[in-house]
């Protein structure tokens, strides 16, 4: 299976949640996952895309796309 094709073990809706708040959830939820696993979160433009990736990164998670949905961003992380 090709990595663009892959989909995403579990989602997450934190649109209208606001920081750190949508930080912590997703770092909960990442930890109850098995290694390898993919989360695909979906974070509001402004501070959550652009403080969200960057907590999980400095946390040693890899972040592996961002896609822009016009009225929200797609992050994935593998665990």
């Amino acid at each position: 299976m090709s990595q663009a094709a892959e989909t995403s073990d579990v989602q997450m809706d934190l649109r209208g949640t606001p920081c750190p708040i949508n930080f912590v959830r997703t770092k909960l939820r990442l930890e109850q996952m098995s290694p390898g696993s993919l989360l695909e979160v979906w974070l509001d433009p402004g501070e959550p895309i652009e403080q969200v990736p960057d907590s999980l990164t400095m946390e040693g998670y890899q972040i592996e796309r961002i896609e822009d949905r016009s009225s929200f961003f797609a992050v994935r992380i593998r665990r």
